[in-house]
């Protein structure tokens, strides 16, 4: 087989099951692993996988910056919001994370909703200017401009000296296997540190970014209350999710 029909079948297969294990495919393929791997290297370099260990998984659309995010899949994220929005009670504290989804759940608390809203999103933070009656903590440190946020140890640092109710996580990519990942290593480390100060931690993951995986893991499924998401609940990623024990909380 030429390297152009591995390419094909790879980017096939990875369709139509989700994920590619690079010894299956070098067995069925009568070919080395090596073979296999560089192929996975090449198309990981266009960014038409995520290599993992032992193979690769579909990249995730939602590793493209900021502005351009706002436009993908925009539907999804409302739905996604508006579930979102509901499990923030009134005189709660909720830690909002950055991002497009985050940005659209602040658009769906009611305006006179009076709680309190952690942040490391200046975005976030002058998007609530017009909710009078919640107060808003803003955690400084380094922008991160990729997502709009502040990162790195002076970030990490203020937000272990908060604390909430609820956490509203966003990811990248969410993956029985790989679990919630996202593209920035700082970023993930912040997303760590914000979910530990929370006693429940939901994450927002509208379809686009379900069967999905980029770089930097951000919790094990084991360290989250449960999964809002408008994707198929027969999703085989979902159906998947649902039976190790994770709570769906569908937004369709």
């Amino acid at each position: 087989m030429l390297a152009a029909e591995r390419r094909d079948h790879l980017l096939e297969l990875l369709a139509r099951e989700g994920k590619i294990v690079a010894k299956d495919v070098a067995a069925g393929l009568g070919i080395s692993e090596d073979s296999v791997r560089r192929d996975l290297r090449d198309l990981a370099s266009e960014g038409l996988c995520q290599r993992v260990y032992g193979g690769a998984l579909p990249v995730s659309p939602a590793v493209v910056d900021y502005r351009t995010r706002r436009s993908v899949a925009p539907d999804g994220k409302r739905k996604v919001a508006a579930v979102a929005a509901g499990l923030v009670r009134p005189g709660g504290a909720v830690i909002l994370d950055g991002g497009t989804t985050a940005l659209a759940v602040v658009h769906a608390l009611p305006r006179d909703l009076a709680c309190t809203v952690i942040t490391h999103s200046p975005t976030i933070a002058a998007a609530l200017i017009d909710h009078p009656q919640v107060e808003v903590f803003l955690i400084g440190g380094r922008i991160y401009k990729h997502s709009a946020v502040a990162c790195g140890a002076a970030a990490v640092e203020a937000a272990q000296n908060v604390s909430a109710d609820l956490c509203l996580l966003g990811v990248t990519g969410v993956h029985p296997d790989a679990g919630l990942t996202t593209g920035d290593a700082e970023e993930a480390a912040m997303k760590r540190a914000l979910a530990a100060r929370a006693a429940d931690t939901y994450v927002l993951a509208s379809s686009e970014k379900v069967g999905t995986a980029s770089r930097f893991r951000v919790l094990p499924w084991g360290e989250t209350s449960g999964l809002i998401t408008d994707a198929d609940p027969h999703d085989p990623v979902i159906e998947q999710l649902a039976a190790r024990g994770v709570e769906i909380l569908p937004a369709g």
